[in-house]
């Protein structure tokens, strides 16, 4: 039987987490263009990062399994989910699910009564198998597509 799934708050030395889950876990939605993923991995700059964790309206967890980080998650005090990664080999394995668990506990303690994210194409049947629904017209950002979606409180489990 695999080891179980730990969640913690994360730290800034698991940063490297993020840039590897972007060029290998949505090679999909980035289709491996160079400009691509280089503006995508920009938005996650260590300047990015450590001031992510400066910041008290924000969270952000990791996810380990046999005390190796396999995904990382954030989300905003107001409801907003900004980014859930799992490594590639840990698909279906119960990270994302994790992750997500623990992201949306946060937010209902500070209050959220609808959680709200924009997924990328490879999070899509992800997102949708934990109750999101398309919450508008997908968006297209420097030719990477997203599509809102959002779960309200009382659909969370």
């Amino acid at each position: 039987m695999e080891a179980p799934i730990c969640i913690r708050p994360a730290t800034l030395a698991d940063a490297g987490i993020i840039e590897r889950s972007i060029r290998i876990g949505c090679a999909l939605d980035h289709r491996n263009d160079p400009r691509r993923v280089s503006e995508w991995i920009s938005r996650q700059s260590a300047e990015d990062i450590s001031a992510w964790f400066a910041n008290p309206q924000l969270y952000l967890n990791i996810a380990l399994l046999d005390d190796k980080p396999v995904g990382v998650g954030m989300a905003t005090a107001n409801g907003d989910i900004t980014f859930c990664y799992v490594q590639p080999e840990c698909f279906r394995r119960g990270a994302g699910r994790a992750l997500m668990a623990d992201l949306e506990g946060w937010l209902r303690i500070r209050g959220a009564i609808h959680f709200q994210l924009n997924s990328t194409r490879t999070g899509e049947p992800f997102y949708h198998h934990l109750g999101y629904r398309e919450s508008a017209p997908a968006l297209n950002d420097k030719g990477l597509q997203t599509q809102p979606m959002s779960k309200p409180l009382a659909d969370s489990s």
